[in-house]
């Protein structure tokens, strides 16, 4: 079985979730200083993208045959 359907699958209720979290976060950050809603939406703009670089390459894999 392929594991892109899983991955796939994974990293959208993944996703989804994550993107909650974080706009959840960033509503109580709502009236902070501007720049430290810069920085918590830099980081996190950039965070999701380590879990998804390694869900696309367990993906990639080829299963041990």
């Amino acid at each position: 079985m392929s594991r892109t359907p899983i991955a796939i699958a994974v990293g959208l209720v993944a996703f989804t979730a994550y993107a909650a979290v974080v706009v959840a976060i960033g509503d109580r950050l709502r009236g902070a200083h501007w720049l430290v809603e810069l920085a918590y939406f830099a980081v996190v703009g950039f965070v999701w993208t380590y879990p998804a670089l390694r869900l696309i390459t367990w993906a990639a894999k080829r299963p041990n045959t």
